[in-house]
């Protein structure tokens, strides 16, 4: 074994001394090696360090990327209404009318008409004429029932006298008691029948008075339905149509629910179409009775008088029915399409949402809204036309006007 190992080492170091060593090749050989491994330190080096600044740099960049997400959402003006006390304000429209409209005809037989004395928009006093008609053969049948009266008198005074006369000369028995008691009855005949032509003449004048049209109460002439020479009867239709007192009144038609808050005594303003003079009224009666096929009623409403109240012409009237307490909204943050009356609500994560209400009334402080909202939401107040339900907005809150 020994001579085997000696043999062995003995053939390496030959080996060796064939072997030619160049320093300059292993100097470069070392040097490239070198080189390699500090290369790859600094790559390694290299990517630790933009790893650890691009995680820190991440999470700074983050924060203004959200931020510039938020600047690209459409920024919309809101406001939060709360609840502020409104007058109930009632709004109609109707027709105008005399609060007492009285025809006025024929109270007697009627004749020909000689005069007409008065014209529509002409005051007139209670027993005023207004029409004349032709009363010739009444007034001679006056007069012949006058002459009656005479007829009955003379009558009266003879049979007074002959019973006078029997009267004196009963005690001396030249005239019985039987005589006494017919010249009785004949004088009361007598008296009677100047009754009865009394009467007759009385009812004859009567007649004749009623040949005059007169005015059955003070006020305002509408119409006239008669002329000189025409021939009227009981049966004709009315000739003048007067306004008692000259009172109008709105007659407005409104649904159940707003007779309902109404009362008499309130005060109203009524506006005639076309003009922009404003009357004040009051509510002087409310229809005991609903219309079943529109579920309206009517409530009528007293105005004094005024040439520009005709009647017959169009009006509107807002009827002040207290007050209430009710979001109030500029009219611009109030859409209407045809599905009804809404508004644009900023929901939670500042998504838009439709919004369905009821609007009470229109005053010059904006919309009072009756129902669909209360008060706490933030509603959109002008360009919600422009915007969908469910798109997210940046909102911008602004103070709701209150006064």
């Amino acid at each position: 074994m020994k001579a085997m190992n000696f043999e062995t080492a003995k053939w390496q170091r030959d080996g060796l001394d064939d072997v030619i060593i160049d320093e300059d090749e292993l100097e470069r050989r070392r040097k490239r090696r070198r080189n390699i491994i500090i290369a790859i330190v600094a790559v390694a080096l290299l990517l630790v360090v933009g790893f650890i600044a691009f995680g820190r740099g991440g999470e700074k960049a983050a924060a203004p990327a959200a931020g510039a997400e938020g600047r690209a959402l459409p920024a919309v003006s809101v406001i939060v209404p709360g609840r502020q006390d409104v007058a109930a304000i009632i709004s109609g429209t109707g027709s105008l009318a005399a609060q007492r409209d009285m025809p006025v005809g024929i109270p007697g037989e009627g004749g020909q008409v000689v005069r007409v004395l008065v014209e529509p928009g002409q005051w007139v006093a209670a027993g005023q004429v207004l029409a004349v008609i032709d009363r010739r053969v009444q007034v001679q049948e006056a007069s012949q029932l006058a002459a009656q009266i005479d007829v009955a008198r003379a009558d009266l005074n003879l049979a007074q006298a002959n019973l006078a006369r029997a009267q004196r000369l009963l005690p001396n028995g030249f005239v019985s008691r039987a005589d006494i008691d017919r010249l009785t009855a004949t004088r009361d005949a007598a008296a009677a029948r100047v009754r009865v032509a009394q009467a007759n003449l009385a009812a004859s004048r009567a007649r004749l008075g009623r040949l005059d049209v007169r005015a059955p109460t003070a006020g305002l002439v509408l119409s006239r339905s008669v002329e000189a020479g025409q021939v009227v009867s009981a049966g004709s239709p009315a000739l003048f149509r007067i306004a008692a007192g000259g009172q109008m009144e709105l007659r407005a038609r409104l649904p159940q629910t707003d007779l309902a808050r109404l009362s008499t005594g309130v005060p109203a303003t009524v506006t005639p179409v076309g003009s922009s003079q404003s009357y004040q009224g009051t509510v002087w009666q409310i229809s005991p009775v609903i219309d079943p096929t529109n579920r309206q009623g009517e409530a009528r409403i007293l105005v004094a008088y005024n040439r520009e109240l005709r009647p017959g012409g169009f009006a509107s009237v807002q009827i002040n029915a207290g007050s209430t307490s009710a979001p109030l909204l500029p009219e611009s943050a109030v859409l209407t399409d045809d599905t009804g009356t809404y508004v644009m609500v900023v929901g939670q994560n500042n998504t838009v949402e439709r919004r369905t209400v009821q609007v009470g009334s229109v005053t010059d402080r904006g919309v009072v809204v009756a129902q669909g909202l209360n008060g706490t939401e933030q509603v959109v107040e002008s360009a919600g036309a422009f915007l969908n339900a469910g798109e997210r907005v940046r909102p911008e809150r602004r103070q709701a006007a209150r006064r």
